[in-house]
């Protein structure tokens, strides 16, 4: 069995958001893995997204969260988990999000699964905060964590790189759409940070560098944006440099409508985080990997992430404006070779059999 806890009910309506940890727990049920998935829920409505998340997706009775993280679940009781936590060959702890002492204890063997690297790592070696104690491995998809140009720091450990796993079936290849798109919030859960004398800011800081792309590129640009509203000055700003935002809670807040917008696209356009892009680290987005498995070429700030997959066809890393609307003119006069080479990359590098297979043999686990 493997277990992966994580954060499915915390984000209610966030489809996207799900299907980091739903591409984990299918891949691994599709490798012939029992799977168990453990969350927590602070209200109702976060116990019936997730309810109806894992049902839709052909996982119930795989399945629990603490409720105010306390005895009582939504999904299977906690002594079942804590039973079936004791009999896993691994538990995947995503940003460290389970910190229950008894289930963490449960399970025999624990590795953290870092998602946004750079943010934790920095906050440990300022003393700030650990969310990596009481793992035994430490995975990331910094594919360039530990490299002589990476900047996260490693904490002395050794991290195992991976790729985002994508479930090739699930998403298929899809022709046509017009549209450079993405989906993503302005500044997210976690504020900008500074480090060894750098700063480095969230996607809003960068969002802001690349204001006249749609202008240079003569191309529709979407974006599916979490913005709050205070940061109004940004929507007149992005709406009038010729960005169509979209609210992704009232128009992707479920799995089909999510996957429309994604397949429906002509290509994404990925602009990072800022400590992604400063600490180059290689992050390397699971959406991208949505988009790639979809046929729809992606356009992505680099971050590193060119040392690990090929760049040039299907995939393009740009550094700046000139470099970003180069590679957006470049997919619109060659839309179905570059369609064809983000499919076939996702088939080379993303599919969650590959994936998940070289991260269990990395880990040593059967």
């Amino acid at each position: 069995m493997i277990a992966i806890a994580g954060s499915i009910a915390q984000r209610p309506h966030r489809p996207g958001h799900a299907w980091v940890f739903l591409s984990y727990l299918l891949g691994f049920r599709q490798l012939g893995h029992e799977v168990l998935f453990v969350d927590r829920v602070d209200s109702a409505s976060q116990g019936r997204w997730l309810t109806e998340t894992m049902e839709g997706s052909g996982l119930g009775g795989a399945y629990a969260a603490l409720v105010d993280g306390g005895e009582e679940t939504v999904g299977l009781p906690r002594r079942q988990v804590a039973a079936r936590l004791a009999r896993c060959a691994l538990l995947i702890n995503v940003n460290g999000f389970l910190t229950d002492a008894e289930l963490l204890a449960a399970a025999p063997r624990r590795a953290y699964l870092d998602i946004d690297p750079g943010f934790a790592q920095i906050w440990e070696a300022q003393g700030l905060a650990d969310t990596f104690a009481g793992h035994d491995d430490f995975i990331t998809v910094g594919t360039n964590v530990g490299g002589a140009d990476s900047r996260v720091p490693t904490g002395g450990r050794r991290w195992i790189p991976t790729l985002p796993p994508v479930l090739l079936d699930r998403w298929p290849p899809v022709p046509g759409g017009s549209a450079f798109t993405s989906v993503g919030s302005w500044r997210g859960p976690f504020g900008p940070l500074s480090h060894d004398g750098r700063e480095y800011g969230l996607r809003v800081h960068e969002l802001r560098r690349f204001l006249e792309l749609p202008a240079r590129v003569g191309a529709p640009f979407e974006l599916a944006l979490d913005i709050d509203p205070e940061d109004g000055r940004d929507v007149e700003a992005l709406r009038a440099a010729s960005w169509r935002l979209t609210d992704p809670l009232a128009k992707l807040a479920c799995f089909e409508s999510y996957q429309r917008f994604v397949q429906g696209s002509l290509a994404e356009i990925a602009i990072a985080k800022g400590l992604y892009v400063g600490t180059r680290g290689g992050w390397f987005s699971d959406r991208s990997a949505t988009y790639l498995a979809s046929g729809k070429p992606v356009v992505a700030q680099e971050t590193g992430f060119s040392k690990a997959l090929p760049t040039g066809r299907g995939l393009f890393a740009f550094e700046d404006l000139d470099g970003a609307a180069e590679a957006a003119e470049e997919v619109r006069a060659n839309p179905r070779e570059h369609a064809a080479a983000a499919r076939a990359i996702a088939e080379e590098h993303l599919d969650s059999r590959k994936v998940l297979t070289g991260l269990l043999e990395r880990l040593g686990v059967e």
